[in-house]
């Protein structure tokens, strides 16, 4: 019987061997093309492809593995694992290997810009990660892909398992590296010293060359393998007409060996074998000890997309690969499983783990209808729940993509400081030539090594990660606060706020509404009433809609009802048009209008009206959250005004507002009014925002800064700079102060960075600075840097 091909479906020849192992099983192929794309795609983490498929793929033709590796990244089976559909474009989070500084991302930013298509491109240092976003009419992903790797380096979607993989291949040929300089080290420095205390005095001139060409046979391979690094870097900026750290780095320990092999060759000058041991031993040792120390500060957003488990279980019990799980499956979930998906419980009533997402260490209670988040934990009740977002729209998915987001945007302070570095390693490489310029017209004999003093020494590396480092901490610590941040701008902003202004319902107050007093007119019944109340408010996303949801009908009364933002809501029921908001809103069409507004009662918030007839008035109640007092007192002590602005034109506005202690009312204001309130502040006013619903979306958008409450409509979220994931208000105060810290080791960074550059360059030139004294300074430097941002990520605000 004839087999047919796993990867293109076409028969396999008889006496063809060629197998893939595949989702757990060896798979026939009909030809080495096939054979070789198939394993490709295994290699490559990308096996869900054949999950995914629809139809067998086309026949392969023996391309290079590279560029067929590439090429699979443009299936649309394969792109539903990492990229997210934005608006016009397409986004993607990739790992990159090879970039080690400011200059590399800045090399790959710009090199990307140019191409057609590119909407945008954020590389951060820390995380090796890069956001791109493209228009797939114009550009396909392989290509850009494909420039990446033309530049030097490599580029894959973003998977914490595979890059953490990644990461831990790197460390281990950077410690084969350092073991080979070490060792190398040692042999050179002891016949060094010999040589440089005439131990070997007595000895001839031949048996001391003898002594160096053993120097050479040891430094060679730190040279050509320990260094490789370096040159890879240098090349990669040479090529593209930049000049990066390395530059100036490679450039010294080349000239030495060069100098050194002549001296040898020729029996006549100075060595420096011990100097290039010392210096790729020392460099090495430095940036192993950096990586490690960026990718603590990476790890934190890396790790939530571990928590959410790699099988979910179906109905049926059968298992499946969480990530292929779809929007309206069904799975269940076990005590003290983690949930594979966002979804809906539609079966049982447990207790949720959610400090993953809020940092509240309490489980809180979800039954039939609540939403729950892939990676929180099932407490102590079998659930059933239906998926209602893939993977790439999950909500742990958007923080790590959001967090990414943040740490890739460089304020002003960072961009400045990435053009220095640039600048200043071209201004190292003409000091340096004119060092040696003057030093061999001196003294000769010390030009070469007070020259590469100057090279290493002043290499500007701790000022191009003295910003990177600490924002990228300093969002890892954010996000264990349960505060995710979506500009880059916020954490500049917080600290300069000065003006706070604040939605009342669902943001002073719990947002959990009560209805607690109905008062019906002329001849309508209560039960009637609080039904067509419950139907009409079934059209809105607000906590007072949420008052009248048990009133609701099993089938829903009005088919066509308009929200009219900030007012209320009105539909047409059997030929009448019913109405619920406002007062003013409910009676709009009525001639009496003013004289019935003029005897409304102000203690009830909600009114119904029926072709413009008042049929009823309700009062509602919601209390005042825990932590509102404090935080009122505590922004006011910080020299802030509280202004309360709210939709809400009822006795309780006053009453919330006295009760609080606010500076400042400003009751029944429209969405409109509320965004023309912000503008009319005082031009030295930086406010802050705070708000929960879809009235408050345009002021969150217009505001200087803004946070949205977690449990708030989703269009308030995307307007808003920063989303709150709990309910805690306090931790905008701990999230301030975090940025104050912040400011403040930026600040420090830039100092020890500048500071050390200045001090250095002048004993360098004037020769105080001996080579393994440079490179040693060099590389405390930017481990002082990495390790003095690496105190934000102890922070708890």
């Amino acid at each position: 019987m004839t087999k047919d091909c796993y990867h293109c479906g076409d028969p396999v020849p008889q006496d063809c061997h060629h197998h893939v192992e595949i989702l757990g099983q060896p798979r026939e192929m009909c030809c080495p093309g096939c054979e070789a794309v198939a394993q490709t795609i295994v290699d490559s983490g990308l096996t869900s492809y054949y999950e995914y498929r629809t139809a067998p793929a086309e026949k392969a033709d023996l391309v290079p593995q590279q560029l067929q590796s590439l090429l699979l990244y443009d299936h649309d089976e394969i792109q539903q694992e990492f990229v997210r559909d934005n608006e016009n474009c397409k986004e993607a989070s990739l790992s990159l290997d090879g970039v080690s500084c400011a200059a590399c991302a800045w090399l790959i930013e710009k090199q990307l810009m140019r191409e057609p298509g590119v909407v945008s491109i954020k590389v951060n240092t820390t995380t090796h990660r890069a956001l791109l976003a493209w228009d797939p009419d114009s550009v396909k992903l392989s290509h850009l892909l494909g420039v990446i790797h033309r530049l030097g380096y490599k580029a894959a979607p973003f998977e914490a398992d595979a890059q953490e993989q990644q990461y831990h291949r790197t460390m281990k040929g950077y410690l084969y590296r350092l073991g080979i300089a070490g060792i190398a080290t040692m042999q050179v420095m002891m016949l060094a010293v010999a040589l440089y205390f005439e131990i070997f005095g007595d000895l001839d001139a031949e048996f001391k060359n003898y002594l160096r060409w053993v120097s050479l046979i040891f430094a060679t391979p730190v040279l050509l393998y320990s260094a490789l690094p370096f040159y890879l870097n240098a090349w990669r900026n040479l090529r593209a007409r930049t000049l990066g750290m390395d530059v100036p780095v490679s450039i010294a320990l080349l000239f030495a060996y060069v100098a050194s092999l002549y001296a040898t060759v020729m029996e006549k000058g100075e060595v420096f074998f011990e100097s290039i041991s010392m210096f790729t031993f020392f460099l090495l040792l430095g940036r192993f000890l950096e990586m490690r120390a960026r990718r603590h500060a990476a790890a934190a957003s890396a790790n939530l997309l571990k928590l959410v488990p790699a099988m979910a279980t179906l109905e049926d019990g059968s298992q499946i690969a969480a990530k292929t799980l779809k929007v309206g499956d069904v799975v269940t979930v076990l005590p003290g499983e983690s949930l594979p998906a966002d979804g809906e419980i539609v079966k049982g009533q447990t207790a949720i783990d959610e400090s993953m997402l809020t940092g509240e260490s309490m489980p809180v209670t979800r039954t039939v209808g609540d939403a729950v988040f892939a990676g929180t934990i099932n407490g102590d009740s079998h659930i059933t729940l239906k998926v209602t977002k893939d993977r790439q729209n999950s909500l742990i998915s958007n923080i790590v993509r959001l967090q990414d987001e943040a740490q890739s945007s460089k304020p002003k302070v960072a961009e400045i400081a990435d053009i220095v570095a640039r600048y200043f390693v071209a201004a190292i490489l003409v000091i340096s030539a004119a060092t040696w310029l003057y030093w061999y017209q001196h003294r000769p004999e010390d030009a070469l090594w007070i020259t590469l003093a100057v090279l290493v020494a002043t290499c500007p590396c701790a000022l191009s990660l003295a910003t990177p480092t600490a924002l990228t901490c300093s969002t890892s610590s954010l996000g264990r606060l349960g505060i995710l941040l979506r500009r880059g701008h916020v954490l500049e902003t917080l600290c300069n706020v000065n003006q706070i202004v604040i939605d009342k319902t669902g943001t002073l107050t719990e947002g959990n509404i009560r209805l607690v007093k109905t008062q019906v007119f002329n001849n309508h019944s209560n039960e009637q009433a609080l039904i067509i109340a419950a139907e009409l408010e079934r059209f809105a996303n607000h906590p007072i809609a949420r008052a009248f949801s048990i009133y609701r009908e099993e089938v829903p009364l009005f088919s066509d009802v308009e929200n009219v933002i900030g007012s209320g809501l009105k539909g047409s029921l059997d030929g009448n048009e019913w109405r619920i908001g406002k007062a003013s809103f409910a009676l709009e069409l009525n001639p009496d209008k003013e004289q019935l507004l003029a005897g409304c009662d102000n203690r009830f918030q909600v009114w119904l009206s029926c072709n413009a007839e008042l049929v009823a008035g309700f009062m509602l109640d919601d209390p005042i959250r825990e932590d509102s007092p404090e935080l009122i007192k505590q922004f006011q002590a910080q020299g802030m005004q509280v202004t309360m602005l709210t939709g809400d034109h009822s006795a309780s506005a006053k009453l919330v507002a006295d009760k609080l202690g606010v500076d400042h009312l400003e009751a029944g204001v429209s969405p409109e009014g509320k965004l023309d309130y912000l503008r009319s502040l005082d031009k030295d006013k930086v406010a802050l925002m705070i708000g929960d619903g879809v009235n408050d979306a345009p002021v969150l958008a217009g505001a200087h800064l803004s946070v949205a409450m977690g449990g708030g409509t989703d269009i308030a979220k995307s307007s808003a700079d920063m989303v709150l994931l709990g309910d805690q208000l306090s931790r905008i105060l701990r999230a301030r102060k975090l940025a104050q810290k912040t400011r403040k080791i930026i600040r420090e960074n830039l100092a020890w960075a500048l500071g050390y550059n200045l001090i250095i360059l002048p004993l360098a030139v004037a020769g105080f600075v001996a080579p393994y004294i440079a490179v040693v300074g060099m590389s405390g430097s930017s481990i002082i840097v990495v390790s003095n941002s690496l105190r934000l990520l102890k922070e708890n605000g």
